[in-house]
C-alpha cells in the first residue's frame, strides 16, 4: 500500500478551476465513502478549502484514486490533469507539513489552515477511511506543525485575508466607521472577517444566513442584527460592504439583484468581497459600474505584508520539516517490514510448537525427561539454524558475499579470518 497526495491549489490553478473541484463540507463523507467503497483507495483523508483541494490516499492505484477526483466532479481527467500535482509518500509528507505550517498559504504563515485540515482528519475518522498509514501521517504533520510554531516566527506580522478585506475596504471608502456591512455566511471565515471589520466600529452590521437562528447568534457577538438570505434581494441596497463565504454550490447573488440594488442606491459604491470556493457572487457582477468586486485570488497582494520578514522564519521552518520528512520515512521502513517480521515470528511459532508436540510425545510414552530435554534442544537448534547454514553454503560472488556480511551482522558474529 502506497501514500501518496495529489490536488491542485492556489499556485497551480486558478479560482475559476478549484471552485469545480472543491467539496463543500456536508458532502466529504460521503465523497470518503465512495472513494474508498471504489476501491481506488484503502484509506482517504479529503482537505477542501477556498485555497486548494487536496486527497491523500492509501492506495495501490494512484490513477484510479485521481480519475475518481475529476469523475466525481462530472470532469474528464484531462481537463483537470493540467492543474493537478500528485505525490509520492516522502513528498507526501513534506507537502503536508508545510501546508499544516502555513508554508504553503496564500497568507504565509497563517493559521486557520491547521484548523481545517484537523477538521479534515475528524471528518476521515468518522467515515472511517482514516486508517492506521494516514492517521500516522496526520499526527506527525500536527506535531511538526506546532514545532514550527513554537520554534519559528513564521506566523509573526501575518496579514490574513481578513484583515486584508478591511484594507481594501478603506482604500475604496474613507472610514469604515460609516458604513453599513452585510455579510453572507456564518460560518469561522466569516466570524473571522465579521471580527476585523467589528473593530472599526461600522455604522451597522448584519448577517444573512440560510437559518435566522445562527445568523442571530454570529450577529449578536458585534450588537448586529441578521436576516435570511431569502430577504437578500429586498435588502441589499441598504449596504456599502457585501462580505460572503458559504458553501453554496451555486452563486447566491445574481448580476441582476446587484443591478437592482445600485440603481436604488442611486449609484453610490458598493464593496464586495468573495471569500467562498465555489463563488458565493456572480463573476459578471464585477463587470458592473459602481461595483467594486474581489475574490480570493485578488486580495494575494495585500496579503504579502511583512512577507519579506517572514521568509527567514520559513527557512527556518524548512529546516524543521526536512528533518522531520527524515523521521517520517524512517517509519515508512519500519512500518513496511510489519509483514515480515510478522512472517518470520509466525514461521518460528510453528517450529516451536512442532518440536513441543514431538517432545510431549516421547514424555507419554515414558522416555526421560532429560533425554527428550536435549533432543529438543537440539531439533530447535536445528530448525532455526538451518536457513541461515544454507545461505552460507551455498551460492558465490557479490551476492554471497553481502549475505555473509549480513547474516555475520544479524548474529553479531566476528568470524577469524
Amino acid at each position: 500500500m502506497h501514500l501518496v497526495a495529489f490536488g491542485l491549489n492556489h499556485h497551480t490553478a486558478p479560482l475559476a478551476i478549484r471552485e469545480r473541484l472543491a467539496f463543500p463540507a456536508e458532502t466529504l463523507p460521503g465523497a470518503l465513502a465512495q472513494l474508498v467503497d471504489s476501491q481506488a483507495a484503502r484509506e482517504a483523508t479529503i482537505v477542501s478549502t477556498c485555497n486548494r483541494t487536496e486527497l491523500y490516499c492509501a492506495t495501490q492505484q494512484p490513477d484510479a484514486a485521481l480519475a475518481w477526483l475529476a469523475n466525481y466532479h462530472g470532469l474528464s481527467l484531462d481537463e483537470v490533469r493540467p492543474y493537478l500535482y500528485q505525490l509520492d509518500a516522502a513528498e507526501a509528507a513534506r507537502h503536508a507539513f508545510r501546508v499544516a505550517s502555513g508554508l504553503d498559504s496564500m497568507v504565509l504563515g497563517e493559521t486557520q489552515i491547521l484548523g481545517q485540515i484537523k477538521d479534515a482528519v475528524r471528518t476521515a475518522e468518522r467515515a472511517g477511511t482514516l486508517g492506521s498509514l494516514l492517521n500516522g501521517l496526520f499526527q506527525k504533520t500536527f506535531a511538526v506543525a506546532k514545532d514550527v510554531r513554537s520554534q519559528t516566527a513564521v506566523g509573526a506580522s501575518s496579514v490574513s485575508m481578513a484583515a486584508a478585506g478591511v484594507r481594501l475596504t478603506e482604500q475604496i471608502f474613507a472610514s469604515v466607521g460609516e458604513l453599513k456591512v452585510l455579510f453572507i455566511g456564518a460560518g469561522e471565515m466569516i466570524e473571522l472577517v465579521a471580527t476585523h471589520y467589528a473593530a472599526r466600529n461600522p455604522a451597522c452590521i448584519t448577517v444573512a444566513n440560510r437559518t435566522l437562528e445562527r445568523g442571530q447568534a454570529l450577529a449578536a457577538q458585534f450588537g448586529g442584527n441578521a436576516i435570511t438570505l431569502a430577504e437578500l434581494p429586498d435588502h441589499l441596497h441598504h449596504y456599502d460592504v457585501v462580505v460572503s463565504s458559504t458553501a453554496s454550490q451555486l452563486p447566491i447573488i445574481g448580476k441582476g439583484m446587484v443591478e437592482r440594488a445600485i440603481k436604488a442606491r442611486r449609484h453610490r459604491p458598493i464593496f464586495m468581497l468573495d471569500l467562498a470556493v465555489p463563488r458565493d457572487i456572480e463573476a459578471e457582477v464585477g463587470e458592473l459600474s459602481d461595483v467594486y468586486l474581489y475574490t480570493v485570488d485578488d486580495i494575494a497582494g495585500i496579503v504579502e505584508v511583512g512577507q519579506q520578514a517572514r521568509s527567514q522564519a520559513a527557512e527556518e521552518a524548512e529546516t524543521i520539516i526536512a528533518h522531520r520528512v527524515g523521521e517520517f520515512t524512517d517509519w515508512l521502513k519500519r512500518r513496511e517490514s510489519v509483514p515480515l517480521i510478522r512472517a518470520l515470528r509466525d514461521e518460528a511459532e510453528r517450529t516451536r510448537r512442532n518440536a513441543l508436540e514431538a517432545a510431549m510425545k516421547q514424555l507419554a510414552k515414558g522416555a526421560p525427561p532429560e533425554k527428550v530435554l536435549e533432543v529438543l534442544s537440539v531439533q530447535l537448534t536445528n530448525k532455526l539454524m538451518h536457513p541461515p547454514t544454507q545461505a552460507l553454503s551455498s551460492g558465490s560472488g557479490a551476492a554471497h558475499d553481502a549475505q555473509v556480511a549480513l547474516i555475520a551482522s544479524l548474529y553479531r558474529l566476528h568470524p577469524e579470518s
